[in-house]
C-alpha cells in the first residue's frame, strides 16, 4: 500500500522552517500499522491550486492509496487545504473532521478553529491532519481505527494495525 504524506507550509516548502508534522505523522504510521506499506513524504506551499494540484497528482497519477495531509487548515489567509480538498474529493467523509475536532478540544480550545476534511477520490483516502505533532497524534489515535475499513471499502487495499497500538475496526469481524 502506498501512503503519501502531503505537508503544507510555504515556510517548509522555503526551506525556512524544518517540517516536523510529515515526520511525526511517518513515526506514527510506522508505530501502528503492522502491514507492508510504502511512505513518501512531499512538501509543497499553501494555496488552493498548489494543494488542489499535489492531491490530484497523487490520486490521479501516482497511485496513493492513502493521502495524510498536515498543515493549512487553520483561518489565516493561506491556510486552503479544506478549500483545495472540496476541490479534489469525490465523497466527503465529515466525522473524520467531527471526531478530530471533539477529541482535540479535551486538550487545546483552539482545536474549534481547525477545518480538517477527509474523503474519497477514486481509490484514495484523503485526510487532513493539524500542523502540530502533538495534535497529530492525538488525531490519528482518535480515528484511524476506522481507516483500514474505509481503504477496503473504496478498493484501495488492505491495511491493518498493531493492537496493541491501536485495534483496527472491521464491522462483522
Amino acid at each position: 500500500m502506498r501512503i503519501t504524506i502531503l505537508t503544507i507550509s510555504d515556510r517548509a516548502s522555503r526551506g525556512d522552517y524544518e517540517d516536523l508534522s510529515g515526520p511525526a505523522i511517518e513515526a506514527w504510521l510506522r508505530r501502528a500499522v503492522n502491514t507492508p506499506i510504502e511512505i513518501e513524504r512531499r512538501i509543497v506551499a499553501d494555496g488552493r491550486e498548489t494543494v488542489r494540484d499535489a492531491l490530484i497528482g497523487l490520486c490521479d497519477y501516482d497511485g496513493a492509496s492513502m493521502i495524510l495531509t498536515t498543515g493549512g487548515t487553520g483561518p489565516a489567509p493561506r491556510d486552503l487545504t479544506p478549500e483545495a480538498m472540496l476541490d479534489v474529493i469525490e465523497k466527503p467523509l465529515p466525522g473524520f473532521g467531527e471526531l478530530m475536532r471533539r477529541t482535540s478540544l479535551d486538550y487545546v480550545p483552539t482545536a474549534i478553529l481547525s477545518r480538517q476534511e477527509a474523503g474519497v477520490r477514486g481509490k484514495t483516502f484523503i485526510l487532513n491532519l493539524p500542523g502540530s505533532p502533538s495534535s497529530i497524534e492525538v488525531c490519528l489515535n482518535a480515528v484511524f481505527a476506522a481507516v483500514p475499513y474505509c481503504l477496503e471499502l473504496i478498493g484501495a487495499g488492505y491495511l491493518d494495525t498493531d493492537p496493541n497500538v491501536l485495534k483496527s475496526h472491521r464491522p462483522g469481524r
